[in-house]
């Protein structure tokens, strides 16, 4: 995860981050909760160079923005996804809490942002690229809204993989115990050059979009 800088020298504030992809070396196989994305086991991923493949997500926020838009490798898209509202949701929760514990914390939480972003390699063909966003995208409103700490228990309420897209090198999502989701996270076990010989390749056969998302494929191929 490469993070931007807040510019907030005009009438808007951005931030711009890249996010990478994760290859699944132990896959998760379903959800014991679909609202909060809580798998019915752990997971291990290998994380990508970002020089090869990654998201790029840049976050604006302004007063004079009249509501939150999103456009998505340079096409508009619904803002009002449930996975996205929640995201968006968390992440002003948790901006408000930090500015009522600690005055002045942020005095963006009036406005509304615009999201643009991007990835370098095909959406939807199966290379996580919803992980990618989605870790990119909490990854820049937490900077833009000044949210510390981790915040991969969010990006993993917009894509369950995003999580593990929030760290390099080999990463673990947690199964975690607690109802509310809040011990799922990622964590990183072993950094990218634990194992230095590893390559990975990827052949594009086919460039025809996915008609189902993996979620919906792991739904119906869940086993155990």
């Amino acid at each position: 995860m490469e993070n931007g800088r807040a510019n907030t020298k005009s009438a808007v504030s951005r931030v711009t981050c890249t996010a990478p992809v994760n290859i699944a070396v132990i896959k998760y196989w379903g959800k014991r909760d679909e609202q909060l994305i809580l798998p019915i086991n752990p997971s291990l991923s290998v994380t990508l160079s970002q020089d090869q493949l990654c998201a790029r997500t840049t976050v604006a926020a302004s007063v004079d923005f009249k509501k939150d838009c999103i456009w998505l490798n340079g096409q508009e898209q619904s803002i009002d996804t449930p996975r996205l509202q929640k995201c968006l949701g968390e992440i002003r929760r948790l901006a408000r809490k930090r500015k009522h514990e600690k005055e002045g914390a942020s005095d963006l939480l009036g406005c509304c942002v615009h999201i643009c972003s991007e990835n370098n390699f095909p959406t939807a063909a199966g290379l996580a690229s919803s992980a990618a966003g989605y870790a990119c995208l909490v990854q820049s409103l937490a900077r833009l809204f000044n949210v510390d700490g981790d915040v991969s228990h969010i990006a993993r309420q917009g894509s369950g993989s995003a999580c593990r897209s929030m760290y390099g090198g080999f990463v673990e999502w947690i199964m975690g115990e607690m109802e509310d989701g809040s011990d799922s996270v990622a964590k990183q076990v072993a950094p990218a050059d634990h194992w230095p010989e590893l390559r990975v390749l990827i052949v594009a056969a086919c460039m025809v979009v996915l008609w189902n998302g993996s979620w919906v494929r792991w739904k119906t191929g869940r086993t155990v």
